[in-house]
């Protein structure tokens, strides 16, 4: 996962050839998150996972709107027209925001444990600079199973959170997140949709789950057992045999 190219202000992860399948990770996504993906589907996909800049965005503009604005240039950049979008937690947040303002250009999406309607916030205090042992408990609950949670992907988060100004801009954009409810939005999506939800998510529980299928109309909802926030790096297998079958499935504008 170390092919990051460069262009301008984008930075980027791309593999493969053919129809593009964009990935959006989330508040402490890293490309790495999305490893079993690329590697399952960059055969028949041009795979491409946009590095969103959560800490770059100046404290005030640090938000959904923003983030929504930087994926509308990276992909005016590269010319991708009738794609297929999928997002984990905040990144599904985006890809639904992105959807809604340019349906004529994405085609098929995926949602998993999305933000939107509802997120169980890491707690008021959050995140708690300094405090190691305070972290590696939020980070490890956020999995079924908390060995999924490696040293290194701790320590990365660790670092990230006890970084002032990064901390900032996590409180904020965790916020901007809890602000932008789309629940009177989704009665416009029009794209098929897959919902793929950890039953055990404590973050976006399967509650949302349904209440996404329900407020969106072409959507199939699909749950993973012994799972939580993260299914693509928790039930990597399972995940994809679930995609493969949609993307199989469905017909591709």
């Amino acid at each position: 996962m170390s092919n990051i190219k460069k262009e301008g202000k984008f930075k980027y992860l791309e593999e493969g050839e053919g129809k593009v399948l964009l990935l959006l990770h989330g508040l402490f996504g890293a490309l790495s998150n999305w490893e079993a993906v690329v590697n399952r589907f960059a055969g028949k996909y041009k795979v491409v996972i946009p590095m969103l800049p959560i800490y770059d965005l100046p404290v005030r503009e640090t938000g959904l709107t923003k983030l929504t604005e930087f994926c509308e240039g990276f992909i005016d950049h590269k010319g991708y027209d009738q794609f297929d979008i999928m997002g984990n937690s905040l990144g599904g947040h985006v890809a639904l925001m992105y959807a809604l303002k340019h349906p004529e250009k994405t085609d098929r999406m995926i949602l998993t444990g999305s933000s939107g309607l509802f997120e169980n916030a890491m707690g008021g205090s959050y995140p708690k600079r300094g405090n190691y042992s305070y972290i590696e408990e939020k980070v490890r609950y956020t999995f079924y199973d908390p060995n999924t949670a490696t040293r290194a992907y701790i320590d990365e988060i660790f670092e990230t959170t006890n970084d002032i100004p990064k901390c900032l801009r996590i409180i904020a954009m965790a916020k901007s997140a809890q602000r932008n409810n789309l629940a009177e939005e989704l009665h416009k999506i029009e794209n098929e949709t897959l919902l793929i939800w950890g039953l055990n998510d404590t973050i976006t529980p399967p509650s949302v789950g349904h209440d996404f299928n329900r407020l969106i109309k072409n959507s199939t909802l699909r749950f993973i057992d012994e799972c939580c926030h993260a299914p693509m790096m928790e039930q990597p297998e399972k995940y994809n045999e679930i995609l493969d079958e949609f993307l199989n499935q469905t017909v591709p504008v």
